[in-house]
């Protein structure tokens, strides 16, 4: 099991000590927005509110509330003293968590990144939208590689414009899977809250009540493929400990998706975190390290330095019709269309018939 030494993360530190860290580490870093940085934003609007409407009672008392130049100058000074006092706390406040996670970072053998670059992943949410970001991740090269943080992304546009937030742990494989994904039921409300749909085609019902945790879609044909990788033993961990997340198998990686962001200054997410690694991961890496697709096309002449492995291990690929899951339509979206147009028809037919 992962064992972490979490004092940095709360360990006091001076201003020199941040103001030292920014001068070296301002290339490397883009300092987000944090929850902190954004509480001091709201207190200081309340208050910046305070002093202006204190301002206004002076000039109603002395300038009988004539004075529009006392108002003008009075907004504006307030304004001003809004984004100083904001600049200054708020950018105290980010610099101060990028040193503390750097610090437990380097502590715990780990490596974070805050430049907010998307990593090149399969998974299915990193390809949607746009504004695509991820603030901060923590990564671990050691097996099996990890690496997790919250992508966010906007869709729409306009006042339908929507930013959506995704926390993700992705566990690096050995070998290549079919696609599969496991719909977790507990935080869907009327449908999956997965960003994409899955032609129900493609359901493969589990042992047990697992059903009522996951809804498990796998390619046609690749049935017992599933099976062989989601043994009971590692759908009881993945109800014990992630019952909340999505699970998908892409390629050879394997991602929990949560709809929460996850704060990875927060020590419990953290070992929320590793404690999904340290048993879900560890099983499905386990159970994968001898996985072959027989359907996929065999390399011919294995060379002698790798008959250990034998010829279905050599080639580490997937067939083409195992790649990828087919996507399904989205009827919900059909539902609400038709429901919208009948509603529209039955207001047309009383205008038309009135000619």
């Amino acid at each position: 099991m992962t064992t972490l030494d979490y004092s940095a993360l709360v360990a006091p530190v001076t201003q020199a000590e941040i103001t030292e860290f920014r001068r070296v580490s301002a290339g490397r870093f883009t300092p987000g927005s944090t929850t902190t940085s954004r509480l001091v934003f709201a207190a200081t609007i309340v208050a910046g509110i305070i002093v202006l409407n204190i301002l206004l009672s002076l000039n109603e008392r002395f300038f009988d509330g004539g004075s529009t130049v006392f108002v003008i100058i009075a907004t504006m000074l307030v304004a001003a003293g809004i984004f100083a006092v904001y600049r200054l706390a708020g950018g105290h406040a980010r610099w101060r968590r990028l040193l503390r996670l750097s610090r437990f970072a380097e502590a715990n053998g780990l490596t974070f990144t805050a430049n907010g670059f998307v990593p090149d992943y399969p998974g299915a949410i990193f390809g949607i939208g746009s504004s695509r970001h991820v603030p901060e991740r923590l990564s671990r090269a050691a097996t099996p590689p990890v690496d997790f943080g919250t992508l966010i992304y906007t869709t729409g546009s306009g006042k339908h414009r929507t930013t959506h937030y995704w926390g993700y742990v992705a566990i690096k494989l050995d070998r290549r899977l079919p696609h599969m994904v496991l719909d977790a039921k507990s935080n869907n409300f009327i449908r999956s809250n997965l960003p994409i749909r899955f032609s129900r085609s493609q359901v493969l019902s589990l042992e047990g009540d697992f059903d009522r945790y996951f809804t498990l879609y796998c390619p046609q044909e690749y049935e017992r493929d599933a099976l062989y990788v989601f043994t009971p033993d590692l759908m009881v961990r993945l109800i014990d400990v992630a019952a909340k997340l999505d699970v998908e198998i892409m390629d050879d990686w394997m991602f929990l998706y949560s709809s929460v962001p996850f704060d990875i200054s927060h020590a419990p997410t953290i070992a929320r975190v590793f404690g999904i690694v340290d048993t879900v991961g560890a099983k499905a890496v386990d159970r994968t390290e001898r996985y072959a697709d027989d359907r996929a096309v065999t390399v011919p002449n294995v060379p002698a330095s790798t008959a250990a492995l034998g010829g279905r291990m050599f080639s580490n690929t997937i067939a083409p019709q195992g790649r990828r899951l087919r996507k399904g339509i989205p009827i919900f979206g059909i539902v609400v269309a038709v429901l919208v147009a009948g509603f529209w028809l039955l207001n047309l037919v009383p205008f038309l018939a009135s000619f």
